[in-house]
């Protein structure tokens, strides 16, 4: 193999590497009607609507990563769901200006309790929305999927537990 073919074989392998590892919850609620709501939020550095997500955490399983990114970037404590409720994937856009592959677990967190005061209170801004509504506002095509598909998902759990 020539030095060339090498460092083609390098950028390959730096450019073809498997998405990084996040988790995420859709934290949600039941309106008075019985219809659920999502919490979606804006992210940091653009502005953009999405839903908490974080990197996996040492000791900690991927629901309550999910449940402690719910409390560090939107204030909300409640109960996560073991199972995955799905996944999705997004590029993300390192500070350095990397963008990375990454793919996010989601769990579902009802939402039992919204907090006034939480670790990135103002850095976002936070808004209950629809589903379908939700899924308007991502940019993420597989996390529109997502959403479109959890009250579904939700209440077919529901009828299960």
């Amino acid at each position: 193999m020539t030095l060339l073919e090498r460092i083609a074989s390098n950028v390959k392998l730096m450019v073809q590497r498997p998405p990084r590892q996040q988790y995420g919850a859709i934290c949600y609620r039941m309106t008075t009607s019985g219809v659920p709501e999502v919490l979606l939020l804006t992210s940091r550095d653009t502005g953009r609507w999405v839903i908490p997500k974080g990197w996996p955490m040492a000791s900690k399983p991927s629901h309550e990563v999910a449940a402690q990114e719910a409390f560090e970037e939107a204030g909300v404590r409640g109960t996560a769901n073991a199972e995955p409720a799905g996944s999705y994937l997004y590029t993300k856009v390192l500070d350095n200006g990397l963008r990375i592959p990454c793919r996010v677990q989601v769990h579902a967190l009802k939402v039992e309790e919204m907090l006034d005061d939480f670790p990135e209170k103002d850095c976002r801004h936070l808004e209950w929305v629809s589903f379908d509504e939700a899924a308007k506002r991502v940019r993420e095509s597989e996390l529109k999927s997502l959403l479109r598909r959890f009250p579904a998902w939700l209440a077919a759990k529901s009828k299960t537990a």
